[in-house]
Formats: structure tokens, sequence, C-alpha cells
């Protein structure tokens, strides 16, 4: 299975690149993709325009596509949006290799973010089979070097480092920082995506994407 990992498109941004856009969905659409996992932020500030915009950038992703919303497109009532134009805030997916649950991590017009007590069973129920097993995100659990003073991480953290250790996760994905980033804790793997398609860039980092190839039990991210 080949799955793309992409986040924090805000395709509204002054700082969004089209030709940079462009340029990955024909990456997308070429590759052979079993799904694509866009990992929140897909708008700047969470208006209806933006969400259209969003939208229609996004329509053009051939794969299957599943997206969670992050801290931007929860904002001015973005989350009621999202809804309306994308579906369920805690998307799943599953098939005979892996069990993928997309989670909303955002909270409304605030940077922080948290997935809180109710949804910890989710987890447990969606992620217990026998296959490799991805939680996404938009917030990153662990920090991540070169981005500055850390104030955005969340706020049950902790608790939620805890449930995927104890289910030995093979992957949690995010977004959030703009940049790609790789820790490994007693074998779960957190991965975080860089910016695709906009020039909010850390440092001289790139614009960039996650690609997953999964086959049985092993793992390949380049």
């Amino acid at each position: 299975m080949r799955i793309a990992h992409i986040s924090d498109l805000h395709v509204s941004s002054p700082l969004f690149e089209p030709e940079w856009g462009d340029k990955l969905i024909r990456c997308l659409n070429e590759a052979d993709l079993d799904l694509v996992l866009v990992t929140g932020d897909i708008t700047m500030n969470g208006h209806l325009y933006e969400y259209q915009l969003a939208k229609e950038f996004l329509d053009r992703i051939e794969p299957r596509i599943m997206i969670i919303p992050g801290n931007h497109d929860a904002m001015n009532d973005g989350y009621e949006l999202f809804e309306e134009l994308f579906g369920t805030r805690k998307p799943f997916f599953e098939n005979e290799e892996v069990a993928i649950l997309g989670l909303d991590s955002s909270e409304p017009d605030i940077n922080d973010g948290q997935i809180g007590r109710h949804n910890y069973p989710i987890i447990k129920e969606k992620l217990s089979r026998d296959k490799v097993r991805i939680l996404a995100l938009h917030h990153h659990v662990i920090p991540v070097p070169k981005t500055g003073r850390e104030w955005n991480i969340l706020s049950d953290a902790g608790d939620v480092l805890s449930i995927c250790i104890d289910m030995d996760l093979d992957l949690i994905l995010s977004g959030h920082k703009h940049l790609p980033w790789v820790w490994e804790l007693q074998g779960s793997h957190f991965v975080t995506a860089g910016t695709a398609c906009t020039r909010r860039l850390k440092g001289r980092s790139y614009p960039s994407y996650n690609l997953i190839r999964i086959d049985g039990q092993h793992i390949l991210l380049d």
C-alpha cells in the first residue's frame, strides 16, 4: 500500500505558491497511490471562501483522500464548514493491511490542541486490529527541533503518548510545525510532515510531503 502524507497546505494564504500546488497535485496523481492523508491546515483562517478554495484544490487529487482539520481550519466556526464540505472530523480507513484513524486535535480560535479523554476509547477500539496501525492528527505529540519555542503541543500529549506506546502503534502522523521530522520511541514512529506548497518554511527547509510504503508489516518512509 502506498500513502502520501501531506499537511499545512494553507491554500488561501498569501504565501501559498500555486506553482508548487500544481506540482504537488501532479506528483500525487502520478504516484500510484492508494490514499492521500491530509493532516490539517488546509485554510488560513477557516472562512467559507477559503474552504471553497481548499475544496477546489483537493478535488483535483485523484486518489482516495482522507482529511482531518488543523487549528487554522477551526477558526471562525470553520470546524462546522469542514464537516459540511468534507464530512467527519474523525475519519477511519481500513483494509487488509492497515487501519488508519484520524482525530481532530484542534480547538476553535486557538493554536493549542488536544485529543481529549472522550477520544481515548476510540483510539483503543479502532486501532486494536492485527495490522499496521496509524493514528493521524494535526498537532504533534513530541516537540519538533528547530521550530522555535514549544507552546502548541497537545495539552494532553503525555496521555496520548502513553496510549500510543502502550498500544505499540506503528505510525503517528501529524503536521502543524511546517518541518518534516521523525521520532522513534519504543518501536512507534512519530512522523511530522512539512508544508507542501507554501513559503511558510523553517530556515532553509524545502516544501515537502511524506511517502509511506506498507508491505505486510514492513513500512518504508520517504
